[in-house]
């Protein structure tokens, strides 16, 4: 699938880093470093502008190493890019860890998937089929 892309950063774009890749690292597009001090949250310029097909959304999501090792990750993952946005990626980071993290230039800060996606129309009803779950919810299937 070709998507057009605007790369208005000095980074390289968004690639698959290995033949089993989903995701492709998103890199920050930011003048001087950015500390992210414990708890706080900061918008992430990535200089990244994309055109998705229709039926499609880019989803993105923290990096494992960065949330494992370092506490950041993404305060509203997945995020979602609809296909009709043509404005700058910009990537909601928090730093959860009780350290301050500095963000570089070129540093990869979150992952970006393309998914498609498929809409729907609401049928009301009064009743719903029976499974064999019915209501239960949180923790109801065990530990």
């Amino acid at each position: 699938m070709l998507i057009k892309i605007i790369n208005r950063s000095s980074n390289p774009l968004p690639a698959y880093e290995t033949n089993g890749s989903a995701g492709m690292d998103v890199r920050a597009f930011i003048d001087s470093d950015v500390v992210l001090k414990p708890m706080q949250r900061m918008l992430i310029p990535t200089g990244l502008f994309i055109e998705l097909p229709d039926g499609y959304e880019a989803q993105l999501r923290p990096r494992s190493g960065l949330a494992f090792k370092s506490g950041i990750t993404l305060p509203n993952s997945p995020a979602t890019i609809d296909s009709d946005y043509r404005g700058e990626i910009k990537v909601a980071l928090i730093n959860l860890s009780d350290t301050d993290f500095t963000i570089k230039n070129g540093d990869r800060i979150a992952q970006m998937i393309i998914a498609k996606y498929q809409k729907v129309e609401w049928q009301t009803t009064e009743n719903l089929s029976d499974s064999a779950r019915g209501e239960g919810g949180f923790g109801s299937t065990g530990m």
